[in-house]
C-alpha cells in the first residue's frame, strides 16, 4: 500500500473534498450492512485501499444475575418487604430510608427507582422476586 492509499483509510468524518464528505461516506461504507451490498468489485477496491467492514457488534447476552454481587439487590429487597409489611403498600417516597432488622440502612426510595430503571439488567429470578412483593412493573 501506497503512502497515499493510507491516508485514504484514516479521513475523519467533515473531510469535505470537491463537496463531498469524504470522511462521512468512508464510515458508511464499511457499515456491515452496507458492505454487503456493495458489489463485488466495489469491495475489492475498497480491501485494495486497506479499507475493511467494521467487525458487526455482538448482541447483548441476556441479563442473569450477578455471582458474588455484594448483596446489595438482597438488601433492597428485604427492606421493601419489611416496608411492604409495615404500610401495606409497595409506593415508597423517594428520600425513604428502611432501617433493617440488622441495623443496616436501606436508602429504599432511590433504591427502587434504580432498580425500576435498571429492570432490564435484572435476572428473572431478582425480577420474580420483586413481582412476588408486588411490584406491578417487575412482571
Amino acid at each position: 500500500m501506497t503512502a497515499e492509499e493510507s491516508v485514504l483509510v484514516h479521513i475523519e468524518p467533515s473531510v469535505i473534498v470537491h463537496g463531498m464528505d469524504i470522511g462521512t461516506w468512508l464510515e458508511r461504507q464499511r457499515r456491515p450492512a452496507v458492505w454487503a451490498k456493495l458489489a463485488d468489485g466495489q469491495r475489492e477496491r475498497l480491501q485494495r485501499l486497506g479499507i475493511q467492514p467494521e467487525v458487526p457488534k455482538q448482541q447483548k447476552a441476556p441479563a442473569t444475575a450477578r455471582k458474588g454481587s455484594s448483596g446489595s439487590f438482597e438488601r433492597g429487597a428485604a427492606a421493601l418487604a419489611q416496608y411492604a409489611a409495615r404500610t401495606g403498600s409497595v409506593t415508597v417516597p423517594r428520600t425513604h430510608v428502611e432501617v433493617l432488622d440488622s441495623g443496616a440502612e436501606v436508602k429504599l426510595g432511590i433504591w427502587l427507582t434504580n432498580t425500576k430503571s435498571r429492570r432490564a439488567e435484572l435476572g428473572t429470578e431478582q425480577l420474580k422476586a420483586l413481582a412476588d412483593l408486588g411490584l406491578d412493573w417487575a412482571i
